[in-house]
């Protein structure tokens, strides 16, 4: 399977890795996953580790992800996320979901090391969440 995530309920973090061929539809799958969970956070953060994919979303992929975690976002609060990507056409397309989704997280950005993602994850985690409306 080219998508695996796990979700860590007592960190309060879903963590999505996708190798090979990026499905933009795959990885909002696994945002749909919280909302039907029970035991689930309503306060959580991501970590997309796309370091290994090796093909690109187009701009309508990206546009309709951003729409889904819209709603997903409704009931299920995405706190800080960090996207690792590789390649520089990679990063560029995830930076536009970046600017696309930058309203529905209270912090979001793209890195080009998973080791870098995951230390500023860990910073702005140790940052006070403002309080939700």
């Amino acid at each position: 399977m080219p998508v695996t995530y796990t979700i860590d309920t007592k960190e309060r973090v879903i963590r999505t890795r996708c190798m090979g061929m990026l499905r933009l539809a795959e990885v909002v799958e696994h945002f749909r996953e919280l909302e039907r969970d029970p035991e689930c956070t309503d306060r959580l953060d991501v970590l997309l580790d796309l370091s290994e994919v090796k093909t690109l979303p187009n701009a309508s992929q990206i546009r309709a992800a951003s729409l889904e975690v819209k709603k997903i976002q409704k009931k299920v609060r995405f706190e800080a996320c960090a996207i690792v990507a590789v390649t520089d056409a990679l990063f560029g397309m995830l930076r536009m979901f970046e600017v696309m989704t930058q309203d529905y997280f209270r912090a979001i950005r793209v890195f080009r090391a998973t080791a870098e993602a995951e230390e500023w994850l860990r910073l702005q985690r140790q940052q006070p969440s403002p309080a939700r409306p």
